[in-house]
């Protein structure tokens, strides 16, 4: 058998399980943090914790067991290979966050809100868990989650409808993904109970933002180290500029915004379906006809 057949045979054998991703990431991430709604900060910040970890472990174990090694080799390119961050793009998509958040405060402004929300917090929006903590918190977020989400959820997706429709289905159920954490004590979203407009604000926002965190993964040529370094920027903007949250509210219209001209601006990469039914084989340029 030549590396052709061999290639074939590999990425054929395989069906990606999406529904069957998400059932588990759910599942193993909410038998954690439902039990943190009753307890402490405390333990309930160790609880959130070991549920964040989740879409990663199931990730890790569905390319694990797979029995397909080209699935088990895109993992660990994914994760490693250096080489194929498109340092650039990241680059333009950090600072295309920063042009959004100085957007939103200066819109928002037209609502009453200050300038003064130009500046650095001094303390994370959750409680219970230290500086050291939230900060760590929000790093563990940023990379262990895009291990799960990148590893093998969006390409689960993917494999099965272009970009723009998996981007869709993704930034609905990432977004939902969090809605434990608005019942416990000490986290940002609990913190949005104040209002039902802030807390739904919160779940639209996902949407655009999984048009854009998309963007970034295949503009890497689908590399999970770009999003990680996107993720976390994007974490850390959002808990230590002081933005209202009217102003997030504002912000989330001017992502949608954002999105919407990424998708415009990428109608090959959002719209194609040549990786439809072989993910795998157009990611190592085999098989065309």
């Amino acid at each position: 058998m030549n590396e052709k057949e061999m290639v074939k045979d590999n990425t054929t054998s395989y069906r990606y399980r999406p529904v069957l991703f998400f059932a588990l990431a759910y599942l193993f991430t909410w038998i954690f943090w439902i039990p943190a709604i009753f307890v402490n900060e405390n333990l309930g910040a160790v609880l959130m914790l070991i549920g964040l970890l989740a879409p990663a472990v199931v990730s890790t174990v569905f390319v694990s067991v797979s029995g397909n090694d080209l699935l088990k080799k895109d993992l660990k390119i994914k994760l490693i290979g250096l080489y194929k961050v498109k340092w650039l793009n990241v680059l333009i998509a950090v600072i295309q966050f920063v042009g959004i958040i100085v957007c939103s405060i200066l819109l928002s402004l037209l609502f009453g809100q200050s300038l003064d929300q130009f500046a650095f917090t001094e303390d994370f929006s959750f409680t219970g868990v230290g500086v050291a903590g939230a900060l760590l918190t929000v790093t563990v977020a940023s990379i262990i989650e895009e291990v799960g989400w990148k590893g093998y959820c969006e390409d689960s997706i993917g494999a099965y409808m272009n970009w723009f429709w998996e981007s869709m289905i993704f930034g609905t159920l990432w977004s939902l993904w969090h809605l434990p954490l608005i019942f416990i004590q000490g986290t940002y979203q609990s913190g949005l109970m104040v209002n039902p407009m802030y807390v739904i604000n919160f779940f639209i926002s996902g949407i655009p933002m999984g048009f854009i965190i998309t963007w970034v993964y295949l503009a890497s040529d689908r590399s999970i180290l770009a999003c990680m370094i996107y993720h976390l920027f994007v974490n850390f903007m959002q808990e230590k500029i002081a933005m209202t949250p009217e102003t997030k509210c504002v912000e989330t219209v001017v992502v949608t915004i954002v999105a919407a001209v990424i998708v415009i601006m990428n109608k090959e990469m959002f719209f194609s379906t040549k990786h439809v039914g072989r993910l795998l084989e157009t990611r190592y340029g085999e098989s065309k006809e």
